[in-house]
């Protein structure tokens, strides 16, 4: 059996379907199937017959999306947000928003230097 790094309430991303791109919260998991309910996707139509309790008709329900079409949304991978103040005269004070995008640490190799290739010189005789 696979291990799942999801569990309920994550909040997951759809890669592939009918929903790709959209994004929702785990409601259920099913660790047998790895399958997954998210909350508003993969949504069908179903025909249900009149019984004394419920009315007939066709009603929409959730399906499990397969674990494999989910990714995990990363709140840290997201840009801040950071509130600043600003003093204009010193009466008012305003907030402005500023977006600061981060990058994930990579380690590069550096560059090997390139050899100088040496001019043989001919000796005269």
């Amino acid at each position: 059996m696979i291990k799942i790094k999801l569990k309920k309430k994550d909040i997951v991303k759809v890669i592939s379907g009918n929903d790709k791109g959209k994004t929702g919260e785990i409601i259920q998991m099913f660790p047998k199937s790895y399958s997954a309910m998210v909350k508003g996707m993969n949504i069908k139509k179903k025909h249900q017959k009149p019984t004394k309790e419920k009315k007939g008709g066709i009603i929409s329900i959730e399906k499990p999306i397969n674990i494999s079409n989910l990714s995990l949304v990363n709140k840290k991978e997201k840009s801040k947000t950071i509130t600043k103040n600003i003093n204009i005269n010193q009466t008012i004070k305003t907030k402005t928003k500023t977006k600061i995008k981060t990058k994930p640490k990579t380690k590069t190799k550096p560059k090997p230097k390139p050899v100088s290739k040496l001019k043989k010189t001919k000796k005269k005789k």
